[in-house]
């Protein structure tokens, strides 16, 4: 992989209105040619924002941002040409078919006659589409719609491809087909910025993943580097047979945070479960267990889990990515 930054993002602040809270406070990162770069956070953390700064929809509040060389704010044009765009929210025409979209979009981009049909042909055997490509898009499941929103962000060739949570609202295999095939794009070459809210995607497909949370980037690396700041730990996921006693039994285990015995680390409850980053979980089942009944709790199941990315974020920020 060449060490080129294609990207590079210094100091990002971002606000929408004069007085309001900042979306994006300095935000600092590059992505290398060649390289899948993850930016992984909850919902509302800064990700889209991030996106459309870089693919010019919106002006930086300060900072500078740089794509291929080009300044987004003094040469936006020149940033649109190299960049595709795949957002969240479906870039689709109900009322055309599959077929009509792709030369819709491809006619902004400056594509015609004979390289736009063969880009149009080549898109649609790509997302294997082609079947239905003189089909109206209102016909479509939703996993297709996404992978015909993906093709029309293929369009042009783009040297940046940017999908914002690509895998939202569609069905197991559809998820897994577009995983699929943004691992194929990576390995031919394709510099890719992928944002996603789930944690098993950015640990799948990534090079290297920037964590972002409330607006700050607050951790930044490979995998591996990520993993080194929570040491070699282990997470114990519980949930429990009464309903809300997840955040009464967490509270009691962050007592317990810091005694050797109990090697808990951190500890949280979210969406009924109770995430809980432990040094040993073979060592700590008894002290949990031994906490829930003393508060008239009982555990229904324990999943227990190596080290990944929910306790990176846990250990960074003392809550689990969902919440």
């Amino acid at each position: 992989m060449e060490t080129t930054a294609l990207v590079e993002v210094q100091s990002l602040y971002k606000r929408y209105t004069p007085n309001g809270l900042y979306a994006v406070a300095d935000v600092s990162f590059e992505i290398h040619t060649g390289e899948l770069f993850s930016l992984l956070g909850p919902n509302g953390a800064g990700k889209t924002t991030t996106i459309s700064v870089i693919s010019t929809l919106l002006q930086p509040t300060s900072g500078a941002v740089r794509v291929a060389g080009h300044d987004v704010q003094r040469n936006p044009m020149a940033v649109r040409n190299v960049i595709g765009v795949v957002p969240q929210e479906l870039a689709l025409y109900d009322d055309l078919t599959a077929h009509e979209n792709l030369r819709f979009w491809g006619e902004m981009r400056g594509l015609h006659g004979a390289e736009l049909a063969q880009e149009i042909a080549e898109k649609l055997e790509l997302m294997e589409l082609a079947d239905r490509a003189k089909e109206r898009v209102s016909t479509f499941s939703g996993g297709m719609k996404r992978r015909l929103n993906l093709a029309v962000g293929l369009l042009g060739r783009p040297k940046l491809l940017m999908l914002d949570e690509p895998t939202v609202a569609i069905d197991p295999q559809s998820r897994r087909y577009i995983l699929d095939w943004v691992k194929k794009l990576r390995e031919q070459g394709v510099t890719i910025l992928y944002t996603t809210h789930y944690m098993e995607e950015a640990q799948e497909l990534s090079d290297r993943i920037g964590i972002i949370d409330h607006g700050k980037l607050i951790a930044l690396g490979t995998f591996d580097e990520l993993i080194q700041l929570v040491g070699q730990h282990e997470t114990l996921r519980l949930r429990l047979l009464q309903e809300g006693g997840g955040a009464e039994l967490a509270a009691a285990l962050q007592s317990l945070e810091g005694d050797r015995i109990a090697g808990i680390i951190e500890a949280s409850a979210t969406n009924g479960e109770v995430l809980i980053n432990v040094t040993s979980a073979e060592a700590t089942l008894a002290a949990v267990i031994g906490t829930a009944t003393g508060l008239g709790l009982s555990v229904r199941t324990i999943d227990i889990r190596e080290p990944n990315l929910e306790a990176v974020f846990l250990r960074l920020t003392g809550r689990a990515l969902r919440d």
